[in-house]
């Protein structure tokens, strides 16, 4: 999708991961994703969040990061038309590592646009891939 900013080489079996932001934002997680040697997609520009489903079910990506005040509005609209599996009203890196481990497809979280969640998400969604191959 042309709108889309495709960041960094495909990683372990290209495994991908979107990227949504209330505010435009999710720079910072997408550095954190791709040091961790997967592929970022981050959505540009206000209400990345709410499109983070429509970008996994289009791009096929293997997990979703929705990044909103509340902590659930993007992931909760990507279940609903997606039936994606999901965790939400997450503030820690802690709590996304466990929900790839439960097998959460989107994650939602408060505002948090670290490299550190972005790479121990990623390293946790290779960990799982790995473990099921």
């Amino acid at each position: 999708m042309s709108d889309l900013q495709s960041q960094g080489p495909a990683g372990p079996a290209t495994l991908t991961i979107v990227i949504g932001h209330r505010l435009g934002k999710g720079q910072q997680v997408a550095k954190g994703v791709e040091a961790a040697g997967v592929t970022a997609i981050l959505i540009p520009g206000p209400a990345g969040d709410m499109r983070v489903g429509d970008v996994m079910d289009a791009e096929g990506a293997d997990l979703g990061i929705s990044f909103c005040g509340s902590g659930g509005a993007g992931a909760v609209t990507a279940k609903s038309k997606y039936g994606y599996e999901i965790e939400f009203n997450m503030r820690s890196a802690d709590a996304g590592v466990t929900a790839v481990q439960t097998g959460k497809r989107v994650l939602g979280f408060g505002f948090l646009d670290t490299e550190d969640l972005g790479f121990r998400v990623a390293t946790a969604l290779i960990k799982k891939h790995e473990a099921s191959a």
